[in-house]
């Protein structure tokens, strides 16, 4: 098997300095160079050995390939006016684009002899000789088996984007809607509503009886948020669902001017920035019902509360701050975090209250009101949710004002190596 060597992208083995390009009338015409007819194997280019950091030398009557330390690797001799090369001489080489092009009767062939099997590991038996009768050749996927589309086709990956469509809030809303669960929220609940912000992974959440409201929340979410951040909203992306592609939301969004995309049907990644947004909520939701031993019907008080903190906790790898700095451009205070789930006591502030009846009642913390600064916490006498400040929360462990000493250990060290050093006469 001989193989000659090029300078050019072309399937013609030009003879070294004897070829000559004439342009007549935008035609170019080659003259005295050898044309080889029927070639199954791919020249080989000067320009990838100089790419893969080896040295190419040609003299009058051989050739060669070496290491920039003088390890020769290829060696080829001149016939006419050809450089040739016969592998058959050489010691093993393990380039795969060095070995005979198969045929298209013989990529098919040898595919369905070895069980429809990839074209990747079939050139990987070729190169290695881990089997015998198998063709040194290169098999190449040259068109769509039929039978392996119907038998092994698979989804598409998809992968992260390295460039940023936004460049501030609100250019790009990534919206999903995750239910029904199969428990009811103590406000009968089935439904959440998530919506993250693409340039700052700010999320917003709504909880919906039915998923019929989702085009009215929206609604509201899009016209508050705009006026509380003065900033437009440009683009929304969501699912194919109907209850964000209806007449109701298309009308609103065409009147406002915000366009409105969707990913393919039965493709989440596409949407996959609030897709992965929900499996995060739900998570920290189910570790905090959990760890406070509370019923599922309070998975919306959890979801609500691991938003909320999230927000003001979680970093964003793009700019290492946090979703509340971006949106709002301060540093977020987490000094009145307190643990989901813990008992607490609420000041009863109802003005029939007895002299001596209890001023307070016993509750459950659940997480911090949107719309002012207070504490949510279920009133265990009354059975209800009620926003306050006056609570007293029980965590059931202490911060430890004074930092712990550094090393603890080191001073008894120290003190037993002074009692002993002073023993010495």
């Amino acid at each position: 098997m001989s193989v000659f060597i090029y300078t050019y992208s072309v399937f013609l083995a030009m003879s070294i300095n004897i070829y000559r390009i004439n342009i007549l009338h935008h035609k170019i015409t080659i003259n005295k160079v050898a044309y080889v007819e029927g070639l199954s194997h791919n020249l080989l280019s000067i320009g990838k050995f100089c790419d893969k950091k080896l040295e190419v030398n040609f003299r009058e009557t051989r050739c060669c390939v070496r290491t920039y330390d003088g390890q020769e690797l290829i060696e080829g001799t001149r016939r006419s006016n050809l450089y040739t090369i016969n592998f058959r001489k050489q010691r093993p080489f393990t380039e795969v684009c060095l070995l005979s092009k198969a045929t298209f009767n013989q990529n098919v062939l040898w595919h369905r002899r070895l069980s429809h099997l990839n074209y990747a590991t079939i050139n990987q038996l070729a190169k290695t000789g881990l089997v015998t009768g198998l063709p040194s050749l290169r098999f190449t996927k040259e068109q769509l088996c039929s039978a392996c589309e119907m038998g092994k086709i698979k989804k598409s990956s998809h992968k992260l984007k390295v460039e940023h469509n936004t460049s501030k809030p609100l250019q790009l809303l990534h919206m999903d809607l995750c239910g029904p669960m199969r428990v009811q929220s103590i406000n009968g609940r089935k439904y959440v509503l998530v919506i993250v912000d693409d340039f700052s992974r700010y999320t917003w959440v709504n909880f919906l009886r039915s998923k019929d409201g989702a085009s009215d929340i929206i609604i509201s979410f899009i016209r508050n948020v705009q006026v509380r951040l003065q900033l437009p909203v440009q683009v929304i992306r969501t699912d194919n669902g109907t209850k964000f592609k209806n007449r109701k939301l298309d009308s609103f969004l065409d009147s406002v001017g915000i366009t409105h995309t969707f990913s393919a049907a039965r493709t989440p990644q596409q949407n996959g920035v609030v897709e992965r947004k929900n499996r995060t909520l739900v998570e920290a939701a189910r570790t905090m019902l959990t760890f406070s031993k509370l019923p599922l019907h309070f998975w919306a008080e959890a979801v609500a509360s691991a938003c909320f903190t999230q927000n003001r906790s979680l970093i964003t790898k793009r700019f290492m701050k946090t979703p509340y700095e971006l949106v709002y451009n301060r540093p977020p205070s987490i000094k009145f975090f307190r643990v989901f789930g813990c008992e607490c006591y609420v000041k009863n502030d109802k003005d029939n209250l007895d002299k001596f009846s209890p001023k307070g009642d016993e509750g459950i913390f659940i997480g911090y009101a949107m719309d002012s600064p207070s504490y949510r916490v279920f009133n265990k006498k009354t059975r209800r949710v009620v926003e306050s400040t006056n609570v007293d929360l029980e965590e059931g462990i202490e911060e430890d004002s004074t930092p712990a000493p550094v090393a603890p250990g080191i001073s008894s060290l120290v003190f037993w190596l002074l009692i002993n050093f002073m023993a010495i006469p």
